[in-house]
């Protein structure tokens, strides 16, 4: 079975529906706190929403069922330490994003530290979440490639475009409300399609039940000391709390939202309450991991695990709910490039042009949209040397994060829980705590879920260390 007429209607409705949609927030952006921070507007809720949105990609819609259906539920711990992690930010970081009208992440560093430390950061952020974007979007061609039968790059290329062009019109709000309706579509219709995966199987949801209690797919907690199992309670909550803090905490992608809510107190409950959301979402991806095995019964449709959803949505489904479907993994995957986009812009513009170009400042609006379009560009062409890359495509995007979120962090932590670090105590840190991120991800020396905790622990260190050592510096609280 292929998709047919009724499915590839009911993507297309989605694809041009959501591009106008985005495109009724354009006559809205006056300024760059308009375009960058949708003029701190946002309700809570909605927040929350785009918040879940933005983390949510491809790759966790068509990864995570892999993961369940290779192996079990215990990558819900690492979900355990994201809720922690959230707790964290609340309220140690996002009291100091509070203190100053600031456009980005990074101008936190600036001030704390020196326009040096603002610029390094800044920079990790552009090349780190380009290149983790880039793996999300070459995951798009996955699943555009199964449903039509296209090829790769004219897949990245469509969805790239369409999403390019309400994100460099419509700005952050554009971004924000596109994410709330996009979340909707996806979420329903992993619904429906949980629903009828679930008809597809004799004996229903009390055999898969059986089925998969005894093969122990159930498996939830795993309180193993072996340090190089990925997915125990101990690697779960740690390392999650740590990956969580360094990606909803200092990654412009999240705090960008962050800063566009109304008051410090509105960000904390969006951020909190987008924690249980993502509890829930990740579950259910989780349970269509194991449905899915269930209805295949330890047969193998694809060798890939990221591609077993998407086959069976096109060779399963009934016309209609397939194409609704394949809308919403495309969703997902327009939530996450967009968000990807405008952060994108924001700190190149914010943390870069304008700090060396003030002058230029009246231009913002144009040099921003300008921006945006250059790093579609260069996501589009990641995304096709993305193509040659292995395994788990979830895991793999988030090995890249972890690898430098740890330095990052560390330094972000040295600059609110002490008074004595000063700037190239920090940049020593970082570097140190890079190169040994490194070391461990090139000997595969501990597994992913470690990285930023690893990193993030050795950058504290030997950053405060290396401060005692330099004399402090005065700098000007550089914006």
């Amino acid at each position: 079975m292929q998709l047919n007429w009724l499915d590839l209607a009911i993507i297309v409705v989605y694809l041009i529906g959501v591009t106008l949609f985005g495109l009724r927030f354009r006559r809205k952006q006056r300024s760059l706190r308009d375009y960058f921070l949708a003029d701190n507007n946002i309700p809570w809720w909605a927040l929350a929403l785009s918040i879940v949105a933005a983390e949510t990609s491809t790759l966790t819609i068509i990864s995570v069922p892999g993961i369940a259906f290779d192996s079990n539920l215990t990558f819900l711990q690492v979900v355990f330490g994201y809720m922690v992690g959230r707790v964290l930010i609340s309220f140690v970081l996002l009291p100091h994003y509070f203190r100053g009208k600031m456009f980005t992440a990074y101008e936190l560093m600036g001030r704390r530290f020196g326009p040096r430390l603002r610029t390094i950061s800044a920079g990790i952020f552009l090349l780190t979440r380009a290149a983790a974007e880039g793996v999300r979007v070459y995951a798009i061609s996955i699943v555009v490639g199964i449903a039509f039968g296209t090829g790769q790059v004219a897949s990245i290329a469509i969805i790239t475009l369409l999403t390019l062009i309400y994100t460099f019109e419509g700005g952050l709000a554009a971004v924000i409300w596109t994410d709330v309706v996009q979340l909707a579509i996806y979420v329903g219709g992993t619904f429906v399609g949980l629903a009828v995966l679930t008809q597809h199987i004799p004996g229903g949801i009390p055999a898969v039940h059986e089925l998969a209690s005894q093969a122990g797919k159930l498996r939830v907690f795993d309180f193993s000391t072996d340090l190089w199992k990925p997915y125990t309670i101990w690697a779960g909550v740690i390392g999650g709390t740590f990956l969580t803090t360094a990606s909803h905490g200092i990654d412009q992608l999240i705090v960008q939202r962050l800063l566009a809510a109304k008051n410090q107190r509105q960000a904390q409950v969006a951020l909190l309450s987008s924690g249980l959301a993502i509890l829930l979402q990740f579950t259910l991806f989780l349970f269509v991991g194991i449905f899915l095995w269930a209805f295949y019964q330890g047969l193998r449709p694809t060798p890939k695990s990221d591609a077993i959803f998407p086959h069976f949505v096109v060779t399963e489904m009934p016309h209609g709910v397939a194409g609704l479907l394949i809308a919403a993994i495309l969703a997902a995957a327009m939530s996450n490039l967009s968000a990807a986009l405008n952060s994108l812009s924001s700190s190149s513009v914010m943390d870069f042009y304008l700090r060396w170009r003030p002058e230029r400042v009246a231009d913002g609006m144009r040099i921003s949209r300008i921006a945006t379009v250059l790093w579609a560009l260069v996501l589009a062409l990641l995304a096709m040397l993305a193509m040659r890359s292995v395994g788990i495509v979830l895991e793999f995007g988030l090995r890249i994060a972890s690898i430098t979120y740890g330095a990052l962090l560390g330094v972000f932590l040295l600059g609110v829980l002490t008074n004595r670090a000063n700037e190239s105590g920090a940049i020593v840190g970082m570097v140190v705590g890079f190169v040994s991120i490194i070391v461990v991800a090139w000997w595969n020396l501990a597994p992913w879920t470690w990285f930023v905790a690893i990193g993030a622990l050795i950058t504290f260190a030997v950053g405060y260390a290396g401060s005692l050592m330099f004399t402090p510096e005065i700098h000007t609280g550089e914006v």
